[in-house]
């Protein structure tokens, strides 16, 4: 099972230093977030909500008037990962075990590239998912407090890391156990 676009959008938006842009913020509250299995673990689903958070995003735009680099920034949000079974339908999932990560502040810049990928490099509480499709091939789920790099090609979806410094916890060991 494939995860849609927009899901894989909002995952970004919610994963990528605990942070939010606004209309994610309101999304993954109202909505939590179903991630099948095989793709961010592998071998249950997981679901991802969220609570509190205040950020504040800033773009920057060239003299053509497009955005070219956007920095959000500010309090994190109270992330919550839960076990969903190995069922990837979330009208038959069963929640198991959670895990509750305080994200207590992050520092995210995109920047678009001259090819249309985008640079991610955030700091500080940040969740990343990666999906058998991404560079390296997940599925993996990690919550790091330190910085990652990654790039992200909008035209396939693939997410490439480049690097990673920090604690990183490895969510789906977490939740197997």
């Amino acid at each position: 099972m494939k995860t849609s676009s927009i899901t894989r959008g909002l995952a970004l938006s919610a994963l990528v230093a605990g942070s939010f842009a606004a209309p994610a913020q309101q999304a993954l509250a109202d909505d939590p977030i179903f991630v099948p299995a095989g793709q961010g673990c592998a071998d249950f689903s997981i679901q991802l909500s969220s609570t509190g958070g205040n950020l504040h995003e800033k773009e920057f735009y060239d003299a053509e008037g497009n955005v070219v680099r956007t920095i959000t920034a500010g309090k994190g949000f109270l992330l919550t990962y839960t076990n969903m079974g190995p069922d990837p339908d979330p009208e038959d999932a069963v929640a198991g075990e959670s895990i509750t990560f305080r994200t207590d502040g992050s520092v995210t810049e995109i920047v678009t590239n001259p090819d249309g990928t985008l640079t991610y490099t955030a700091t500080g509480h940040n969740a990343l998912i990666m999906f058998p499709t991404d560079v390296p091939a997940g599925p993996t789920t990690t919550q790091y407090v330190g910085r990652i790099v990654f790039n992200v090609d909008p035209a396939t979806g693939v997410f490439t890391l480049v690097s990673t410094s920090g604690r990183a916890v490895d969510v789906c060991a977490e939740l197997a156990d």
